[in-house]
């Protein structure tokens, strides 16, 4: 019987706006350590790798004197590219995968076909225009421009919905939390052939 190879990958990025490195393993146990500059972009990431269950090492450092903008952004590359190269040819596995996730008030949807394309719909109806406090705040509109993309860097569909909350780090998080569980349930190996009546995705 054969060892099945890690599916895991490394990647580091320098552009003039941002330093990126980032180690992933899809078959991990949720070791989570992210480090970006802004605090509220870190507690997204911390609770949709832990709740995936990936073991993540991300660094990051930004141009954060300008705005938020590069940095999620970069990351969100960084990070789908992972996934996209540990998923290798996505033999074996499940593919499909759609979630709620609460947070108290909060309601999110989260749908994902892991097709080797890459598209979103996101919808996360978040109010304030800036969350988070301090040096760590970012700007709203990220948290959409991040989960974007993301999928179209992993070259996944994801359609990501918060139906209802009343409180935007609420929403934010239970959108985060639903990413969580179908990237765990997408990557899960269920088979040996390519779930595609392509053959190949």
């Amino acid at each position: 019987m054969t060892t099945p190879a890690p599916r895991a990958a490394e990647i580091s990025r320098a552009t003039n706006e941002t330093e990126i490195a980032c180690r992933l393993s899809l078959d991990g146990c949720g070791e989570v350590s992210v480090a970006t500059g802004l605090g509220f972009f870190d507690h997204m990431l911390s609770a949709m790798f832990t709740h995936a269950r990936f073991d993540l090492s991300l660094e990051c450092k930004g141009d954060l004197e300008v705005d938020d903008h590069h940095t999620i952004e970069d990351c969100a590359i960084v990070l789908g590219r992972a996934v996209d190269q540990a998923l290798s040819d996505r033999r074996g596995i499940e593919r499909f995968a759609s979630a709620y996730a609460p947070l108290d008030e909060a309601l999110a949807r989260c749908v994902i076909d892991l097709d080797g394309r890459g598209s979103a719909s996101i919808e996360l109806g978040l109010v304030r225009p800036i969350i988070g406090a301090g040096r760590g705040q970012i700007a709203c509109e990220n948290l959409t421009h991040f989960l974007r993309s993301f999928a179209l860097s992993a070259r996944a569909a994801l359609h990501v919905d918060v139906l209802k909350g009343e409180n935007d780090h609420h929403r934010a998080e239970a959108a985060f939390k639903a990413t969580a569980l179908v990237l765990r349930q997408s990557v899960r190996l269920t088979g040996e052939g390519v779930p595609s009546t392509k053959g190949v995705l």
